[in-house]
């Protein structure tokens, strides 16, 4: 069977390698949450000496396994079974955490749940990592970003480019401090966060 593939991926993977290189340099244990394809996984923990531990919800991890299984590596463990709503989340041991496009895609409520759940997998001193479209004061950085919005809330009205301010707010009440809000290709932004 042949690996699910993004384009954008291949696009973004390099841009936002190089935001990693500097704040997950001296990370031990990456929980990579939303990992879709399993592209991402296979670059950055090729390129970085931690272990990057996929997550996803179900029917997306056959395919992350072919990205696994075709790269071999040894700092990349099987997938994880991850819905932001389920009971169990993984314990805490993880001092990174990494997730692209998955905040657009999820349900206003989904990301609040993600953000109260993130201090149960992240010991102190924990980094986040968050690549995707961000709203500012709420308003649009780009024509094509608000052309994305539209997009998104026509496949479900749920869906939806987040304000940044919204999201700090989830991010503090969990003990989370912005550290640094990089700009990328494409209107994109990876944004780095610390646990208290």
């Amino acid at each position: 069977m042949n690996k699910p593939y993004s384009a954008s991926c291949e696009r973004n993977r390099e841009p936002i390698l190089a935001v990693l290189r500097e704040h997950f340099g001296d990370r031990r244990r990456v929980l990579e949450i939303g990992s879709g394809t399993g592209q991402h996984a296979v670059h950055f923990a090729a390129a970085l000496p931690l272990v990057w531990q996929s997550a996803d919800r179900e029917e997306n991890l056959h395919g992350i396994r072919l990205w696994l299984e075709d790269a071999a590596l040894p700092n990349t463990p099987p997938p994880l079974v991850l819905d932001v709503n389920q009971a169990d989340w993984p314990g805490r041991e993880y001092d990174a955490v990494f997730s692209a496009n998955t905040l657009h895609i999820m349900g206003w409520e989904e990301v609040r749940e993600m953000f109260r759940r993130l201090p149960e997998v992240m010991v102190p001193g924990a980094k986040l990592a968050i690549y995707g479209p961000f709203n500012y004061g709420g308003r649009f950085t780009s024509p094509s970003n608000a052309d994305f919005d539209t997009a998104l809330k026509h496949a479900d009205p749920r869906r939806g480019i987040r304000d940044a301010e919204a999201v700090d707010e989830l991010a503090a009440q969990g003990g989370l401090r912005l550290l640094q809000d990089h700009a990328m290709p494409a209107n994109n932004r990876c944004r780095v966060w610390q646990l208290s």
